[in-house]
Parts: C-alpha cells; structure tokens; sequence
C-alpha cells in the first residue's frame, strides 16, 4: 500500500511521526472523532499526545499493526502496551468486514495466558507497572498476578523445581535461563522461596494488589511475610529519596496487616521500626505497625525495647512508644502471656527509672500499665523506685505519695518489707504502710494458728511441724502433713504444747512491732546525702 505522510503525530514530547492519516484513523476512532470536527480537508495536519501510554515505543508498535493489516504479531512482550494503546486510540472497531481489532486481538492472547512462560508473565507485568497509574491495564495486570501466583503455590505444593507441568493448566512451565533458577541452583533460596529474587520489581503502588492476590490463592502467609521482609531489605539500600523509602516501607506495613499475626516475626517487625523512625511515614501505617508489635509483646526482648527518644526530646528512651505497645497488647493479650510482659516491663522500668529527665507522670505510667494480675512480686518495681528516688531527690512529699501509690505492698517479699521500713528515701507514710502489712500478715498467721481449724479445712491433729524465718529473722514454727493420733498420743500432745508457746511468741512479735511504728512516727527525719551512690538494693 502506497502511503503518504500527511500527518504528524508528536508522542509527549518524544518524538514526531510522519504517518498516513486515512491509515491510522481508520483503525483509531479517537483520530476519526477528531478529524470529523475539522471542515474540509486541511494540509500539514499535526496532533499532539500529551499522555499517550508507553510513549513513543507504544505509538510505534500501533501504527506497524496499523500499516501491516493486522498481520503485526502480538506477544507477551508487546502485549502491555498494545493494550494500553488500544485503550488510549479508541481500536475496537473492526476493519475491511473483519470480526478482530487490536482490543480483541490483545483480549484473544490473555485469554491463552496459561500458556505463556515465567518470564514472559514477568516482562508483561513490568510493562503494566511502568504504564500506571495513566493507562487502563488492569485487565492485563489482574491476569498476570494470577497466573504467577497460581503457578507459586503450585511450585510450594509439588517440586522444587521451578518448571512445572500441570494437567489442570496444560502447559503452565516457568522458564529454565531465569535468576529464580539460577539462585535454586546455587543453593541461595529454598524450596519455597526461590522466586523472591524475581518478584523484586514490584513498586510499592503494585505491592498490596499483589499481596491481596497471593492471599486469595491462599499462599502461604509465613512466606509472603517472608517475602515483605526480603523486599523491605532488598528495597531500601537502593531507594533514591526519603520518599521512597517511606512508600516502601509504609506498603510493607499496609500488607504485613493483611496476615495472619502468627505468621509475622515480632523481630523483624522491630527491625522495620528502627528503619521508619527515621523516615516521615503516615501516622496511620505507624499505629499499624506499633499494634502489629504489640499484639507479640510477649517475644519482645528488652533490647527491642530500649529505642532511643525521639529528636528534640532530652529523656534517654522513647517511653511512650512503649507505652503505646503496652495499650496494644492489652487489646489482644491472653492471660498466659500477661506475666511474662509483666517481667519484661519491670526489666524496662529498672532500666530507665535512673534517668533523671524521666518525668514522675511517665514513671507512674510505666509502673501502672498492667494490671496487678501481671506480677506476682513488686519487688523489682520497689527497687526501680528506690533508683527514682534516688536520683530524683526534689521530689516533693506529695510526688513521692503518688508514687508510692503504685506499688502493691501485699506482693513485696519480707526482705522488701524491712528494706523498706528503714528506707528513708520513701516518705514516712510509705514505710508505716509497710510496717502495717507486715503486721497484718503476722495477725493472719497468728489467728490461723489459734483457730482449731485451718483454711484447708484440717484440724491441728493433722499436722507436723516445720520452721520458718520472719522478717526479724526469727524462727516461727508452721505445720504440715499427717499424723496418726491413735498411734501417737504423747507426740501430738507436745504439738500442741509447741503451737501455744509460739502464739505468746507472735504476740511478742506483734508487740515490737507497734513500739517500731512509733518510733517511726515520733523521730524518722529522712536523709539528704547526695554524695551517695545508687543503692546496692538497686545496683
């Protein structure tokens, strides 16, 4: 066909084509509708693209299918952006009485899409990514995830192998000259991760989509959360701008949210924190990656924790991001795991309390973030605020009540009892409290022992005897086990005998203890020294 070049066509900028302007606009009915608003037939006739899809490359391949009589042949390798060009030129009408245009011919080889090869499906979807977000071609793009992904959990599910044969699919085979095959070769990934190399192209735009799709075809979530951590250090090394690299971190988030929480390793989690501290992300992929760490508190470490303040803030560790993790695992928290969070923030308190920019409010905050089930000693937490105290010494009597006022007295161990009695670093109000549980306690031991019959329900035939130490360091008996009366009528009766002698004992006890309490009250004058070190309590 004899053609003249009486159109120009400049493709965004790129280039300028001469073409035959019946040619091309008897397959593109965008240039029909064009050239029918113009009155009369017009000389040096040009149009100018602006966002044509794919460029120059994409206007090329057009007009050859144009000039060929459709004979042009169409390949996973060009497919993407015929498609995309199809679109933008308006080619679905048929030509010369023919039943094809270029969108059905497009639409004819996606329908064979279970025939193309591994790499052909990763140079298609490469094309689509470059042609977003301006072209239509999620058609082509939805089409190949599915087939890739298909072909992955295939892979997982029978060999290791990266060229598969299927029945279901004909002839669904991946490519033997691939990097997927040469990195199982070498030993690099294993079995089911031999195609995190390949997938590596994906911007963060295609990301969820692609996570959405291996999802549905219910892949695995252990290895695609595997896969989000190697594309998140994959990615990040070469990332040209901050920007970038919030993008990319913020999808890794937006997908790791998608899984199940079993699957994604607290660990890694932690390590994605440190990388976005330093990045501007969105408050909200922030909250969503914070409560993907606080929903696993229980496998956090203490160094996981200790994460510098933000800039501009003068205290040591960023506290209330812990105490947002804390809020976080409240809302999933199973009991069993409540104590082991429980230990892990008593070794956190211990480890910032010496800070003395930390405020008393934050202090508080820590101390009273988990419930009291959580512990079943306050012992770390009184040494934590004999650190406090220590170092915050301008507290007033009022801040050190306030303070005091977190801690359980009833779950502090004798040695804590007395450590805090005598502590004058507390406000005297604390040390009488302490002094009061200590009494109460030794009531309780004293009336359990008078009372013929015990909390269990035993009789005080049925015991032997054995030996404790109070607080002062004192012996006091206690019994336990079984004892035959009949057998042995002289020994319960010296058990007895022993169990009175003991009650007048408590009752000593009981007495010094009153006259303590009012020494206290009388004469305590707290200490000022600061040339003292931190307590060896808490050292």
């Amino acid at each position: 066909m004899e053609a003249c070049c009486d159109l120009q066509v400049d493709v965004n900028g790129e280039e300028t084509f001469l073409v035959d302007k019946k040619i091309i606009s008897l397959y593109s009915g965008r240039l029909r509708k064009l050239f029918g608003k113009s009155a009369g037939a017009v000389d040096n006739l040009k149009v100018i693209f602006h966002d044509f899809p794919g460029g120059s490359e994409s206007f090329e391949l057009v007009s050859r299918f144009c000039y060929s009589s459709r004979q042009m042949e169409i390949t996973p390798y060009n497919i993407s952006l015929l498609h995309a060009a199809a679109h933008f030129m308006e080619m679905t009408s048929s030509v010369s009485g023919t039943d094809t245009n270029l969108m059905e011919l497009t639409q004819k080889l996606l329908d064979e899409i279970r025939y193309w090869m591994w790499p052909e499906l990763l140079v298609a979807l490469k094309q689509c990514q470059e042609l977003l977000p301006e072209s239509n071609v999620s058609t082509v793009i939805e089409k190949c995830l599915d087939s890739l992904i298909r072909r992955l959990v295939l892979a997982s599910e029978t060999s290791p192998s990266p060229s598969i044969s299927s029945s279901n699919s004909s002839a669904c085979r991946l490519s033997c000259d691939t990097k997927s095959t040469e990195s199982l070769r070498n030993g690099l990934f294993s079995r089911s991760t031999w195609w995190f190399e390949d997938l590596l192209f994906v911007s963060p735009s295609l990301l969820e989509m692609m996570i959405r799709s291996m999802i549905s075809h219910k892949l695995d979530h252990v290895i695609i959360s595997k896969f989000l951590f190697y594309y998140q250090k994959s990615k990040l090394p070469v990332a040209s701008s901050s920007l970038e690299k919030g993008k990319i971190i913020e999808a890794v988030i937006d997908a790791l949210c998608m899984l199940e929480r079993s699957s994604v390793s607290c660990k890694s989690l932690f390590g994605i924190l440190r990388v976005a501290l330093g990045l501007n992300m969105s408050r909200g992929s922030r909250n969503k990656l914070e409560s993907m760490i606080g929903s696993q508190m229980d496998q956090a470490t203490l160094d996981n924790l200790l994460v510098p303040s933000p800039y501009g803030t003068n205290y040591l560790y960023d506290v209330n991001l812990v105490l947002r993790f804390i809020k976080a695992f409240l809302c999933f928290r199973v009991s069993k795991q409540l104590k082991k969070v429980g230990g892990l923030l008593d070794l956190y308190i211990a480890e910032v309390a010496p800070d003395p920019c930390l405020k008393l409010s934050k202090f508080i905050a820590l101390v009273s973030a988990l419930p009291d089930s959580a512990r079943d000693s306050y012992d770390e937490i009184y040494r934590a605020m004999d650190m406090y105290l220590e170092v915050h010494s301008g507290l007033s009597e009022e801040e050190k009540m306030r303070l005091c006022s977190a801690l359980n007295y009833d779950k502090l161990s004798p040695e804590s009892h007395k450590h805090l009695s005598q502590n004058t670093k507390f406000p005297s109000k604390t040390a009488i409290q302490a002094l009061r549980t200590k009494q109460c306690k030794l009531k309780s031991l004293l009336q359990a022992s008078k009372d013929p019959k015990l909390p269990n329900g035993e009789s005080p035939c049925a015991l032997s005897k054995g030996k404790v130490k109070d607080e002062e360091g004192d012996q006091i008996v206690i019994y336990a086990g079984e004892l035959d009366p009949m057998a042995d009528n002289e020994r319960l009766r010296a058990h007895l005998q022993g169990m009175q002698w003991r009650v007048m004992e408590l009752e000593k006890v009981c007495w010094k203890m009153q006259t303590q309490m009012t020494k206290i009250l009388k004469a305590k004058t707290p200490s000022h020294s600061s040339a003292r070190s931190l307590p060896k309590l808490c050292s």
